[in-house]
C-alpha cells in the first residue's frame, strides 16, 4: 500500500470525530487519527468499561494508518455514562458491542480493517472476527483474555493465593465468604441505592485489581483513574464478569478456527497472574494463522518489549 504521510500535527490529534447513535438510547463517541489514506485499523479497548486511550496509537505508524478509537457503551465520552447510577446496563452486552463496531465501521466507509486490543479488548475483537472475518485483514492482540468463566474465577479467586491479605480484603469487601460468588456480590453492591455502599464496592474492586497487577512496577493504574471513570469501569465489569460476558464456555478459542489463516500477532508476558499464558497458547493452537510470543519480562500491562512486538506487527502488515 503507498501513502502520502500527513504533517506530524495530523498524526497527533484525531483530524476526525463525533457521536455515533447506536441505538437503545446510546451514542458512542469515535475519533480517527493518522493517516487518512493509510491503512485502516481500529482500537479495541480494554475493561470493559475501561474508554478508549490516547496512548493506544503508539502501536501504530501513523503515517501509514487510519487508526480509529471509540468508547464502548456507558464508558468514556459515550452516553449516557455509567457512573451516572440510574444509567441501566440492559442494553450493554458483547452482542450490542459487537453490532457497534459494524454500525461505526459502515458510518466510517471501512470495507475491512485491521483489529487491534487486549485484555477484554481481545475478548471483544474476536467475538467480532469470528462472527465478521470478511471484514477483518488482520488481528494484534497484546495480553489475550477470552472471559471464559475459568478466567474470570482465576482473576477474582485463584490468583488470590499469590496476594492473599488483598485478596481477603476484596473477600470481605464482598460480604459473602470465600467460596461465595465473589463477582456476583460485587455486581449487586455497585447497584446499591445506598452511595456510601457503592463507593466502598468500587474502592474495593480497584485495590484487587491493582493488587493483581502490582508486581508488574507501574503503581496503581486502576485507582489513578477519575472517579467518574473508576465507577463506570467497575460497574461494567462485575456487569459484564457476572454474566460470563454472555459467551458460551469456552466458544471464541472453539471457533477460532473460523479465523483460518487471517494474520494474528499474539504477544502475551510469561508473568501475567491475572491472565496466565496458557489462554494464549490455548488460541494459538486453534487459530491457524496466528503466531504466539511470549514475552518472558512482561505481565499483564506489558512493557517496553511487549510494544516493540505489537510495533513491529503492525509494520510488517502495513506493508
Amino acid at each position: 500500500m503507498s501513502v502520502t504521510s500527513p504533517p506530524p500535527s495530523a498524526e497527533a490529534e484525531p483530524h476526525d470525530c463525533g457521536m455515533l447513535d447506536v441505538g437503545d438510547g446510546h451514542r458512542i463517541y469515535w475519533e480517527v487519527r493518522g493517516n487518512p489514506r493509510g491503512k485502516p485499523a481500529v482500537v479495541v479497548h480494554g475493561g470493559p468499561g475501561s474508554g478508549c486511550s490516547p496512548r493506544a496509537p503508539r502501536a501504530f505508524d501513523l503515517g501509514r494508518y487510519r487508526v480509529v478509537l471509540f468508547d464502548q457503551r456507558n464508558c468514556g465520552r459515550s452516553t449516557p455514562h455509567a457512573a451516572d447510577p440510574s444509567v441501566s446496563l440492559l442494553h450493554n452486552t458483547t452482542d450490542h458491542l459487537v453490532a457497534d463496531m459494524e454500525r461505526l465501521r459502515h458510518h466510517l466507509g471501512i470495507g475491512r480493517w485491521l483489529l487491534y486490543g487486549g485484555s477484554w479488548g481481545s475478548t471483544l475483537l474476536l467475538a467480532y472476527a469470528e462472527r465478521h472475518p470478511e471484514r477483518v485483514t488482520e488481528i494484534v492482540v497484546p495480553s489475550v483474555t477470552t472471559t471464559r468463566r475459568s478466567e474470570i474465577d482465576w482473576l477474582y479467586r485463584g490468583v488470590g493465593r499469590f496476594f492473599p491479605e488483598a485478596w481477603d480484603r476484596f473477600v470481605t469487601g464482598s460480604g459473602t465468604g470465600p467460596d461465595g460468588d465473589l463477582v456476583g456480590a460485587y455486581a449487586r453492591l455497585v447497584e446499591d441505592p445506598d452511595p456510601v455502599v457503592r463507593t466502598r464496592a468500587v474502592a474495593d474492586w480497584l485495590a484487587w485489581e491493582d493488587a493483581v497487577v502490582s508486581a508488574e512496577g507501574m503503581g496503581a493504574p486502576y485507582a489513578a483513574r477519575p472517579s467518574a471513570g473508576q465507577t463506570a469501569m467497575v460497574r461494567i465489569c462485575a456487569w459484564y464478569f457476572s454474566h460470563g460476558a454472555w459467551l458460551e464456555e469456552g466458544a471464541l478459542i472453539r471457533d477460532a478456527h473460523r479465523l483460518g489463516t487471517l494474520p494474528g500477532e499474539l504477544v502475551h508476558g510469561r508473568l501475567d497472574l491475572g491472565g496466565p499464558v496458557h489462554t494464549a497458547w490455548e488460541l494459538a493452537r486453534n487459530w491457524p494463522g496466528a503466531r504466539l510470543s511470549v514475552v518472558e519480562s512482561a505481565g499483564h500491562l506489558g512493557g517496553a518489549e511487549t510494544l516493540r512486538l505489537v510495533r513491529a506487527a503492525t509494520d510488517r502488515f502495513a506493508a
